[in-house]
């Protein structure tokens, strides 16, 4: 009696969906269990996000770049002293250390006729430098070439402050000794198994010590691989005009990005949300 060949590998029937995402689909199997390559890219990857996690900041380099943009950088440390600190005490990450805000004190009090400002950018570690240290001069670059060139309004800027082990509250705090009647935190999110380098960024209007997370806005996922950092600049400036103009954020501001949005260089109109062209 002849005997077919058992194939090592079972393809998934489905494996020609994996073209559209990232995520874990359509392994396949070895018998009854996953393939040894499908064991081993899992490995990989739960590696790197933790990697992620645990990788310094790199002040040093990324100061220079966002100087370059054209903005005054200070840099500034919660009351986090380090990473372990940082993971086991999340309220100290939500706060300044004493020496970074007598520092920020200092700089506003220098400031001659210093008053409200209208816009304060912080960027944080978070829990992914890597997703900062790839998403965010990008971000601005492309927000900044917007904020200049929007005539309906002008916008006054404080610093940027770039700080070290912080959370997405510490823009609460710096908003408030700014002076600044809107914060934009821009922060390394949570690493995912396909996403250790994700940027995400937080919204808050009259930032004050106490605010929730309702009284923001959130947009996530912003990297080359999701939400582009030119379309996240889009959603972002859409959002800073209402936020000024109804003076709020969080669960009452709505997101109206239009769906339809066509940007330079991009020939048709592409979904903010696939960035695919629209029909």
């Amino acid at each position: 009696m002849n005997h077919r060949p058992v194939a090592p590998v079972t393809p998934a029937p489905w494996e020609s969906l994996k073209r559209f995402t990232d995520a874990r689909i359509a392994l396949g199997r070895a018998g009854h269990s996953q393939t040894t390559a499908a064991h081993l890219a899992f490995q990989l990857a739960h590696a790197q996000a933790r990697d992620a996690v645990h990788l310094p900041l790199d002040a040093a380099t990324l100061s220079p770049e966002l100087q370059a943009l054209g903005m005054d950088v200070l840099p500034l440390h919660s009351a986090a002293p380090d990473r372990e600190a940082y993971l086991q005490r999340p309220d100290w990450g939500r706060r300044l250390d004493a020496a970074s805000r007598e520092r920020l004190l200092r700089w506003r009090q220098t400031q001659p006729g210093a008053g409200p400002v209208d816009l304060a950018f912080v960027v944080a570690d978070g829990l992914s430098a890597l997703g900062v240290m790839q998403n965010a001069v990008p971000l601005l670059a492309h927000l900044l070439e917007r904020l200049h060139a929007d005539a309906g309004q002008r916008w006054t800027l404080a610093p940027l402050v770039l700080v070290e082990q912080g959370r997405v509250a510490i823009g609460d705090e710096i908003g408030q000794v700014l002076g600044a009647r809107c914060v934009v935190v821009l922060i390394g999110e949570r690493p995912g198994l396909s996403s250790p380098d994700s940027l995400g960024i937080y919204l808050s209007w009259a930032p004050r010590v106490g605010l929730n997370d309702a009284q923001r806005n959130c947009i996530s996922n912003v990297r080359n691989a999701g939400l582009p950092p030119e379309r996240a600049a889009v959603k972002l400036l859409t959002l800073l005009q209402q936020a000024r103009l109804q003076g709020l954020t969080g669960v009452a501001l709505k997101d109206e990005t239009d769906e339809a949005v066509a940007l330079p260089g991009h020939g048709p109109q592409v979904s903010l949300i696939t960035g695919r062209p629209l029909a």
